[in-house]
């Protein structure tokens, strides 16, 4: 990790470089962003040496056993008939987009994606996590988008964390605690599908994604 332990500088240095020729990198964050993931890929190539050969996957937004993955959650959790379904990822400022980052369209894809598998209809996509600068961010903010949607009649949520692919704080507190406490404030009731973590789908997703690397080059 960059921000905690273990670092990737720690991980790199721990191999044996007279083994190693090639080293696969996978961020965990399946949308793009020069924001996010170009800082990981960044910080792996300033500690791997020269010698050894670094791909690294940069998005993987789109791919079908994501999709998959994603969308056996949402059949897990079942979804009620007059539940509201929101597909929900990290917020960036809006001045990244701008610029060309893919990070919103590829935020899009994913939601689509995964709706078509799970065969959901009708959904709304919201961003949450968004850092405290007075800088506009991406939106709408997920409690921004409670609130209108309850004042709208909406009464119950489900949210699709897409964004991310296991437990941590912009899940279990951002989602589970802030975002379920408008929703109570609001009169409605919130939930969300649980996080990939070490789900079979997504342990095959990883695997995959280090097949094609090594055959195809990343992508």
């Amino acid at each position: 990790m960059r921000n905690w332990h273990p670092f990737i500088a720690d991980v790199v240095g721990a191999l044996d470089v007279s083994a190693v020729r090639r080293i696969v990198g996978i961020p965990l964050a399946p949308q793009f962003s020069t924001l996010s993931v170009q800082k990981y890929v960044d910080a792996a190539r300033a500690a791997i040496p020269d010698a050894v050969r670094f791909e690294c996957v940069r998005s993987f937004h789109d791919h079908p056993l994501l999709l998959d993955a994603f969308a056996a959650r949402v059949r897990e959790a079942g979804v009620a008939e007059d539940e509201e379904i929101v597909f929900t990822a990290h917020s960036l400022p809006v001045r990244v987009v701008e610029s060309g980052d893919p990070y919103a369209d590829q935020v899009a894809a994913t939601a689509s994606g995964v709706a078509a598998r799970a065969g959901i209809a009708t959904y709304g996509r919201a961003y949450q996590s968004a850092g405290r600068t007075p800088e506009p961010w991406l939106g709408p903010d997920i409690g921004d988008f409670i609130r209108k949607r309850a004042a709208q009649g909406v009464r119950r949520f489900l949210v699709v964390p897409i964004g991310f692919v296991c437990d941590h704080t912009e899940v279990l507190f951002d989602i589970d605690i802030q975002a379920a406490r408008i929703a109570r404030e609001c009169g409605a009731t919130l939930r969300r599908t649980q996080s990939l973590n070490t789900s079979p789908a997504f342990v095959c997703l990883l695997a995959a994604l280090v097949r094609e690397a090594i055959a195809n080059g990343v992508r």
